[in-house]
């Protein structure tokens, strides 16, 4: 069903006449409606005064009253035709940011609007806030990650692969109620860990090794995201433990100043201090978070260069890390519920140096 108040929300944002969206999972966010259109045309009239037009290929047809009018056109059919009859050409249109081209420039030549921008913003900031019962769903989809956790460190023994671990976990989300990854799980050993977006291979784990898990699901639509690093058999040598520790300093400090009114860059310059003084600032190569609900990374991020505002209802990742082959991969991440006066982290898998098997 159209959530008119999302709707209205989106309206408000907007700086053009009429918004096309065309993103399955935020017109997913505004209808209540999911599809995987390939590469068909879906669509999604937002106007001002209108009711909104949703225009989907006949071959997903579907009895849901949505609450808007219905569009259904079959394959043969002229996409940029049906679209100028609901489109005004003396008003602007703002399109989406995915919008192909071999959609968007026919109804340019056509001049099917007076103008066209990106309007995709206004979603994109409306999505950022979350409503009392997306809160909910990312706390339980958070809650789920927490539990594997705690199961996806009993897979590891010596002489196990990274890959053979990752080929493990989806049975273990679908058996505490995900219904998939969020991501593709990052497992690394060793060095591997240094290697921010390793993606799991035949590494076979040593004693002495790190390892690491950056993993996410997806709990009734809503995803998760959480980073741990642990430590196989032995506790870390001086100089990793330095680095873990600054690690969690930057992750735990940061997320201490997060509430409604502090700029988003100043959290990702406090974790980035914290870092730089102990030494390893060239080995912090990313940004602090990114945003995250439907999708696991949506509009907005926590770097140096988001001097928005932190708003009640936004949920972002707080994701430190350091990467240093020959010492030490270390990040430690959790997502952050920003509230009416200060905040809520959604994970509760500690942070502490754990030394498992």
């Amino acid at each position: 069903m159209l959530n008119t108040d999302r709707v209205r929300r989106v309206l408000d944002k907007l700086q053009q006449d009429a918004l096309l969206v065309m993103d399955p999972y935020a017109i997913d966010y505004l209808c209540g409606k999911h599809f995987e259109p390939g590469e068909r045309f879906l669509g999604l009239l937002l106007r001002k005064d209108k009711e909104p037009v949703l225009y989907v290929n006949a071959l997903f047809r579907f009895d849901d009253d949505l609450g808007l009018r219905k569009v259904y056109y079959d394959d043969t059919d002229d996409v940029t035709a049906m679209l100028r009859k609901d489109l005004d050409p003396s008003q602007s249109l703002g399109v989406d940011k995915i919008m192909p081209a071999r959609f968007l420039l026919p109804l340019m030549e056509q001049k099917a609007a007076s103008s066209f921008a990106l309007g995709s913003l206004a979603v994109d900031e409306t999505r950022a806030v979350k409503d009392r019962h997306e809160i909910e769903l990312m706390r339980a989809s958070s809650h789920v990650n927490d539990l594997a956790m705690e199961q996806f460190k009993k897979l590891i023994h010596e002489g196990v692969t990274e890959v053979e671990v990752a080929d493990q976990m989806l049975a273990i989300y679908k058996k505490l109620g995900a219904s998939g990854y969020s991501f593709d799980p990052i497992v690394a050993f060793g060095d591997n860990a240094a290697d921010p977006h390793h993606m799991p291979d035949d590494t076979v784990l040593e004693e002495g090794d790190i390892v690491l898990f950056d993993v996410g699901c997806v709990v009734n639509g809503y995803c998760s995201d959480m980073t741990r690093t642990f430590f196989f058999k032995q506790y870390p040598d001086k100089e990793a433990e330095k680095v873990y520790n600054l690690v969690r300093e930057a992750n735990e400090q940061s997320e201490e100043m997060l509430k409604p009114g502090v700029e988003i860059a100043s959290v990702d310059k406090k974790a980035r201090d914290i870092i730089t003084n102990g030494g390893y600032g060239e080995d912090f190569t990313h940004r602090l978070g990114h945003f995250i609900g439907l999708q696991d990374h949506e509009y907005g991020d926590v770097s140096s260069t988001n001097h928005n505002l932190e708003e009640p209802g936004m949920i972002h990742s707080i994701e430190p890390g350091i990467y240093h082959p020959g010492i030490a991969g270390v990040r430690i991440e959790d997502l952050v519920l920003i509230t009416e006066d200060g905040h809520e982290v959604l994970n509760h898998y500690p942070h502490d140096i754990e030394v498992i098997g």
